[in-house]
């Protein structure tokens, strides 16, 4: 006789027999005497809520298959974690029924150390509808423990195998030495081979891996651990592309303790653990993340220190929803300066190496049609002019910007070229100046001007060889100048027309 309605978490609604189901379920038997009480009905139909059920109807249904067959169900490592919680939920201990549901899971639970990996990763993936009530009964923090304890133990095997594969052939200083039963926390983990369970770990929530880490001892500034810390990154790198979506609000509050876990870890490792490269890697993969401002802050410091080691590729930061270009530019000016604020007095060597950067990163940047002229002037003129031996590559970059941006004024286009020195220019890029319509009258004269100087210390240098085939090229060579700056001259007095180009380059997207 079906005499009772019991809703499910404001869902689903099951009919079930009073008499078999308080027979098993202690909480069941009480809510029903206190609904008894309070409307004082007997022998009709009684209607009651559940709220914050685990496993919601699914764990319900299977409480009831418990209870209307005689107390019995299958248990298994797939069903003991909903059925554990669910028997917790409602008391159903030995107290209310000899050998009831919570005592039959909880022996299964005793062998969780004999479980394999698999299954221990199966039981805490299948907490994760629960996770709150798992957290609470002490599910999670049982199956953690068996996790840490299976990774240690394969992680530290392995560790023995590679140290008596290498015996042989390694010397005491380049061996590996098995010193610590936790190589989680061992100083040799560095080089063990331990990342085995990395993919395997991907598939569980950012809840369960923020246990995970609690565990361990390694959760925000806690985390001192190179392995944690590679984990950590792996880990965000497959939330990141996972079905190729980008994540909402929820996901990236969900997943933010995580990347600023990675990234403390990181910064206290610093250049001594990880190259300039792996730092760019780092801060594409975290800042998708929500990682607080000034751990941000600290890992653009970490990379402005090295910065002459960049490569091209690692400036080409996607410059996301609070970036009006292609590219994050506001972040390569950041960089530069806290390359200078870091390096007080650096080398002529470095100075000229990240002045090729940004030299490239100009050239790559200039076809974006969204690129601000106030954002490319700050990037071309973030360095000094020593930092550069030649401004032949910064032409070219304007060049490029003014051929991409055909809408901009004279005096926008003039302003664009203040960042050129001129007698940094070579004779064939000055030509080139004095020769493109895109480029204002008035500056291709400055240029032109700025060259007649050297070409007249080139002369008197050549005089001074007595090479006279020289000394006669120097010369038709001032003259060639001198004519075009006379026509430089006849071309201010005319209005110039400079129609808008047809052809645009495309910036090469992140």
């Amino acid at each position: 006789m079906c005499n009772l309605q019991i809703r499910i978490n404001g869902q689903q609604a099951f009919f079930v027999s009073e008499r078999i189901m308080s027979r098993y379920c202690g909480k069941l038997r009480k809510i029903i005497k206190q609904e008894k009480r309070r409307t004082q009905i007997r022998g009709s139909e009684i209607e009651i809520e559940i709220d914050d059920f685990p496993g919601g109807a699914d764990g319900f249904e299977q409480i009831a298959r418990f209870c209307y067959n005689n107390g019995s169900i299958d248990i298994s490592v797939s069903n003991v974690s909903l059925l554990y919680c669910c028997a917790m939920f409602l008391d159903m201990s030995d107290r209310v029924f000899t050998h009831n549901l919570l005592h039959q899971t909880e022996v299964l639970l005793e062998g969780i150390c004999y479980w394999s990996w698999y299954e221990t990763l199966t039981g805490l993936k299948n907490c994760e509808p629960f996770i709150c009530f798992a957290l609470s009964c002490g599910l999670i923090q049982k199956l953690l423990s068996s996790l840490v304890a299976k990774i240690v133990h394969k992680t530290d095997a392995t560790h023995v195998r590679s140290v008596s594969s290498s015996s042989s052939t390694s010397s005491p200083d380049t061996s590996l030495s098995f010193t610590s039963p936790s190589l989680l926390k061992s100083s040799s983990s560095k080089k063990a081979v331990c990342s085995w369970w990395y993919q395997d770990m991907t598939t569980l929530s950012p809840r369960i891996i923020e246990q995970f880490l609690r565990a361990l001892g390694s959760y925000g500034s806690e985390n001192n651990n190179l392995i944690v810390t590679k984990f950590l990154l792996h880990y965000l790198k497959n939330a990141h592309r996972s079905d190729g979506k980008g994540l909402g609000c929820c996901d990236v509050t969900e997943y933010a303790g995580l990347a600023d876990t990675a990234v403390y870890g990181v910064v206290l490792m610093g250049k001594t653990t990880f190259s300039c490269r792996s730092l760019f890697w780092v801060l594409r993969i975290t800042s998708g993340f929500g990682v607080s401002h000034d751990l941000r802050a600290k890992l653009e410091r970490l990379i402005g220190g090295m910065l002459d080691q960049a490569n091209l590729d690692d400036l080409l930061v996607c410059g996301g929803g609070n970036c009006n270009g292609v590219y994050d530019v506001n972040l390569v000016l950041r960089l530069v300066r806290l390359f200078a604020r870091h390096h007080e007095k650096p080398s002529l060597e470095a100075m000229r190496r990240v002045g090729f950067l940004i030299d490239m990163y100009l050239i790559e940047i200039g076809p974006d049609p969204n690129l601000k002229t106030s954002k490319f002037l700050g990037v071309a003129e973030s360095l000094p002019d020593h930092a550069r031996s030649s401004f032949d590559q910064v032409y070219r970059a304007v060049d490029i910007y003014l051929q991409s941006h055909p809408w901009l004024s004279e005096e926008e286009r003039s302003r664009v070229c203040r960042c050129l020195n001129y007698q940094k220019l070579s004779l064939e890029a000055c030509k080139d100046l004095a020769k493109s319509p895109r480029i204002p009258p008035r500056i291709a004269l400055q240029a032109l001007a700025s060259q007649h100087p050297a070409v007249q210390l080139r002369r008197l240098e050549t005089e001074s060889s007595g090479s006279e085939e020289k000394e006669d090229a120097k010369i038709n060579n001032i003259d060639k100048m001198q004519w075009r700056v006379k026509e430089v001259e006849k071309m201010l007095s005319r209005t110039v027309n400079l129609g808008p180009q047809t052809s645009k380059i495309l910036p090469r997207m992140c």
